[in-house]
């Protein structure tokens, strides 16, 4: 398996600086992700300072782009790159689109596919110089004049990863990307009994097989080699699957788990300002299934246990681990 960085960047420079790490590191990928700065500008300046490493946007919100725009971005991204750009797509829930960015979030599942094949028959377009003709349900693309083409990227298109928490859209991420990206609020009974069987029924509508299509390992890993660096992670990791866990999109995994009321609770607190409160309620046995935690070799080899005929990436946080730790953690992943 791969590791992989993910970074949660305040700034562009904040982006440029945990790109460079994550390459001196020996990360086989960083991730800029859409929080407080733009996910495609943070991508773009990562991979501008940097020489090896695939750089990627984990995620965009696809639902609050069109197409087009996507398409132009990435494509620019990945020539600018030499070819070390991975697109990374995902629908947000319903009152981010709704409410944050003022879009409709009505059939994402559907409306995630039809984007991605959309953005697909566009960079068709472009590598053959053929006319664009796409018509969907969402979107309709079908003008594309001789100014507006920069023609075949000479590295080829990017691959395009999608997330997926629920059925439906981990089967659209089966079916028309080349990856999913397993939330980090995902359990190992959730992913073998949901999402494995949706991933295959979308590449067996795709006629594709299972093989060279990329899953990333779920949880919040704590990695530490002294009692401090643990005690930091499993603060972190209850603070994060408190704060997912009270988003009601993502209570079919608590559910499956017999955690329902759990989740209830979460998003009861998360009514009222009571966020600080969550991590009061993550117990030994809820931690347990989300993280795998012990030092490089301990988590390594645990997450190789529970994962390691499924998935072939593990992303980590930014500064979660040292070069040092990164290599061991890597060693004992692959053993």
């Amino acid at each position: 398996m791969r590791v992989e960085s993910v970074g949660y960047q305040g700034s562009i420079a904040d982006a440029i600086g945990q790109a460079t790490e994550a390459e001196q590191a020996g990360f086989d990928t960083w991730w800029a992700t859409e929080t407080k700065s733009d996910v495609f500008l943070s991508a773009a300046a990562g991979a501008a300072e940097t020489g090896s490493i695939r750089v990627g946007t984990g995620i965009a919100v696809a639902l609050a782009r069109n197409p087009m725009l996507v398409a132009v971005q990435a494509n620019d991204i990945q020539a600018h790159s030499g070819g070390r750009f991975a697109l990374g797509l995902g629908a947000q829930i319903k009152p981010h689109i709704e409410r944050r960015f003022s879009m409709d979030y009505s059939s994402p599942a559907a409306r995630m596919r039809e984007f991605i094949l959309a953005v697909r028959a566009i960079w068709k377009a472009w590598e053959e110089s053929s006319p664009l003709q796409f018509e969907g349900e969402f979107y309709t693309h079908n003008l594309m004049t001789p100014m507006f083409d920069p023609g075949p990227n000479p590295h080829g298109n990017p691959p395009v990863q999608l997330a997926a928490v629920g059925p439906l859209m981990t089967e659209t991420a089966g079916e028309v990307a080349d990856g999913v990206a397993v939330h980090g609020f995902c359990t190992e009974r959730y992913l073998r009994e949901v999402q494995l069987p949706a991933m295959e029924r979308g590449r067996e509508k795709a006629g594709k097989a299972m093989e060279g299509f990329e899953i990333n390992t779920p949880g919040f890993p704590v990695i530490g080699d002294t009692e401090e660096e643990i005690a930091a992670g499993i603060a972190a990791a209850k603070s994060q699957i408190g704060f997912y866990g009270s988003t009601p999109a993502y209570r079919p995994v608590l559910e499956l788990e017999g955690w329902g009321e759990l989740g209830e609770e979460l998003t009861r607190l998360s009514k009222s300002d009571g966020w600080g409160a969550m991590p009061e309620l993550i117990d030994d046995e809820v931690l347990a299934a989300f993280t795998v935690i012990g030092t490089p070799e301990e988590a390594g080899a645990e997450l190789r246990e529970r994962y390691g005929d499924v998935a072939t990436r593990v992303v980590l946080a930014s500064g979660q681990v040292t070069a040092q730790q990164r290599e061991r953690f890597a060693s004992a992943l692959n053993a």
